[in-house]
C-alpha cells in the first residue's frame, strides 16, 4: 500500500498553540476518557454477571457498550498524546488504522441501534411470539452482522480504495485522521471514491433509518391502541433507545456537514467540538441513558454497588 504514495506521515492541522491551557485540555479529555471506559465496562459487567439480564435486548446492549469502548480506544489515546505534543504528526500506517477504527465504530453503532429498534418492535408488537422469533441463533447471527459487515466494508473502502490513491499533500485539517480528508489530499481523480462513498453512506443510512422509522411507527400504533400498561412498558424501554439514537444522529449530522461543506466561518474550537461530538458524547450518553432509564439495569447496578437490593 505504501508503494502507491509519496506520503510517509500526516500532519494534523487543526491543533493550535494553547500554551499552558493544553494541560487543562489534557485533564478534561483524560477524565472524559476514564468516565467512558468505567461506565461502559461497569454496565457490561452488570449485564454479564446477572442471569436475569440475559435477554436479547441486554445482549444487544453489551454489543453497544463494547462498541463504545472500541471507538473510544481508537480516538482518545492519540488525542491525549497530540494535545501535549509540540509536533502534531502521525504515521501513514497508524493514520489509516485510526480511520478504519473510527469509521467501523460508526457503522457498528448505527447498525446496533437499528437492530435494537427491530428487537423492540418484535417485543412490543408480537409479545406472545417474541421468544420464538428472537431465538439464540438469531441473536448470534444479528450480532455477527453488526460487527462483521462494518469491518469488512471499511477494509474494502478505506484500504482498498483510499489506500491506493497517490497523495501529494499530507496535512489533515482535523484533530484525528479522517478518510474524507485523506481523499482530498490525492493527486489523482477521486470521483469514483466520492461516488462509491456517498452511495454506500446514503444506501446504508437510508435503509437503516427506514427500518428504525418502520419499527417505531408500528410501536406507536400498538401504544395508542393498547392499554395503559402496554404504553408504559413501551415508553420505559424505548425512551433510552430513542435518546441514544437522537444523540448519535446529531453527531453524525455535524460530522457530515463539516466533511462535505467545510464551514470555514466557524471558530476553530467550535469546529473541533463538532467534529469530536459523535466520538465523545455518544460513548458517554449511551451508558447513562440506559443505566438510568432501564429499571432492571438500575436495580442490578444498585445491588452490585451496595451489596443488597434497594
Amino acid at each position: 500500500m505504501r508503494n502507491f504514495t509519496q506520503v510517509s506521515y500526516f500532519t494534523l492541522g487543526a491543533y493550535f498553540d494553547t500554551g499552558v491551557l493544553k494541560y487543562l485540555y489534557f485533564v478534561i479529555v483524560l477524565v472524559l476518557f476514564v468516565c467512558i471506559i468505567s461506565a461502559n465496562v461497569f454496565l457490561i459487567v452488570v449485564i454479564c454477571m446477572n442471569r436475569s439480564l440475559h435477554e436479547p435486548m441486554y445482549m444487544f446492549l453489551v454489543s453497544l457498550f463494547a462498541n463504545e469502548l472500541y471507538g473510544s480506544m481508537g480516538l482518545f489515546p492519540l488525542l491525549l498524546v497530540q494535545i501535549l505534543a509540540d509536533v502534531h504528526t502521525v504515521s501513514y500506517t497508524f493514520c489509516f488504522l485510526q480511520v478504519f477504527c473510527l469509521y467501523s465504530y460508526g457503522g457498528i453503532e448505527i447498525l446496533t441501534l437499528a437492530i435494537m429498534s427491530y428487537d423492540r418492535y418484535l417485543a412490543i408488537c408480537y409479545p406472545l411470539q417474541y421468544n420464538t422469533r428472537m431465538t439464540f441463533n438469531k441473536i448470534a447471527a444479528l450480532t455477527a452482522l453488526i460487527w462483521l459487515y462494518p469491518l469488512f466494508i471499511n477494509i474494502v473502502l478505506i484500504y482498498g480504495m483510499t489506500g491506493s490513491l497517490l497523495l501529494c499533500r499530507n496535512i489533515i485539517n482535523k484533530v484525528y485522521c479522517d478518510n474524507h480528508y485523506i481523499v482530498r489530499l490525492a493527486c489523482s481523480d477521486t470521483t469514483i471514491n466520492n461516488a462509491i462513498g456517498l452511495a454506500h453512506m446514503f444506501t446504508v443510512i437510508f435503509g437503516l433509518i427506514l427500518l428504525i422509522l418502520y419499527s417505531y411507527v408500528r410501536i406507536l400504533k400498538v401504544c395508542f391502541s393498547g392499554c395503559k400498561q402496554t404504553r408504559q412498558k413501551a415508553v420505559s424501554t424505548c425512551t433510552p433507545h430513542l435518546a441514544s439514537l437522537f444523540n448519535f444522529s446529531c453527531g453524525c449530522f455535524f460530522e457530515i456537514v463539516q466533511a462535505r461543506f467545510n464551514p470555514t466561518h466557524l471558530q476553530n474550537l467550535v469546529r473541533i467540538f463538532l467534529s469530536l461530538y459523535w466520538l465523545t458524547c455518544q460513548p458517554l450518553v449511551s451508558p447513562l441513558v440506559y443505566g438510568l432509564n432501564l429499571s432492571k439495569i438500575r436495580i442490578m447496578c444498585k445491588t452490585l454497588l451496595f451489596g443488597r437490593k434497594v
